[in-house]
């Protein structure tokens, strides 16, 4: 997978940066089953109508990966597919010992054919493999840290965390550089998360921000008074705040007492 250049033979492509898809799958019709359609409020209240999440708008039709609900697993990589809905890539894999199919969040460097287990403890550790924290030696490069389906850090494309103390609790550093402390007994995935050149990719043109669901955003100085504290010519002085008058930009937003046990 590499970054390429498009030929600007109209002004939409002209800045356009984008990765080569030929590694991925094209036509998984045998794996159809492990798509299940949603409906979306396009950033709208379903009972009032009325705008709750700003940004947001309908875009293309799409479908969302069903994604491994088993804790528990061997078997091998089929291949790597591209999700409207993560920047990371997913992997179609196939389970020996259930004899079925079933879909993860790709880990880099894990290519077609590439044997994948989860297990409470396991003697080995490869890329790929998922296992509890406890098992892990120190210093492990981990992400999907969480248990089942709630993952709670590192699933964006490219992201990883850091295993650097283990006692009753273990010691994670973030992508963010923060550390915080968490059950030994969650589970991790061995590896970096898959796409990491997802971060080169620019659209080139405000359609196709559209196309994924994404409606333009309009900065505050632009407005009237009556739309936002930054509006008119009253912004000399203030510090930035949002259009309910909250400070933003710079104000931390996670507190540094919270902890996951």
């Amino acid at each position: 997978m590499k970054l390429i250049n498009l030929n600007p033979f109209t002004n939409g492509v002209r800045h356009q940066i984008k990765l080569t898809n030929n590694l991925l799958l094209k036509k998984n019709r045998f794996a159809k089953f492990l798509l299940k359609t949603f409906s979306r409020s396009a950033g709208r209240s379903r009972t009032t109508g009325r705008i709750t999440v700003r940004h947001k708008s309908s875009g293309c039709k799409k479908s969302s990966h069903v994604l491994n609900s088993l804790q528990f697993y061997c078997g091998f990589n089929i291949g790597q597919m591209y999700s409207s809905e993560h920047s990371s890539f997913i992997s179609l894999n196939f389970d020996v010992s259930t004899k079925m199919f079933f879909k993860t969040i790709s880990t880099n460097k894990v290519f077609p054919g590439t044997i994948l287990i989860s297990t409470i403890r396991h003697g080995e550790h490869f890329v790929g493999y998922r296992m509890q924290l406890k098992f892990l030696p120190i210093g492990s490069i981990i992400h999907l840290i969480g248990e089942k389906n709630n993952i709670v850090y590192s699933c964006s494309a490219g992201t990883f965390c850091q295993l650097i103390e283990k006692k009753n609790l273990c010691k994670i550093r973030l992508p963010s550089g923060r550390i915080v402390l968490i059950s030994e007994n969650l589970f991790a995935t061995l590896g970096t998360v898959s796409n990491l050149k997802q971060k080169g990719v620019v659209l080139g043109k405000a359609g196709r921000n559209r196309l994924f669901g994404v409606r333009p955003t309009v900065r505050g100085i632009a407005m009237n008074p009556v739309d936002h504290p930054h509006g008119g010519r009253t912004n000399g002085g203030m510090i930035p705040v949002t259009p309910w008058g909250i400070p933003t930009k710079g104000k931390p937003t996670v507190k540094k007492s919270k902890k996951y046990e």
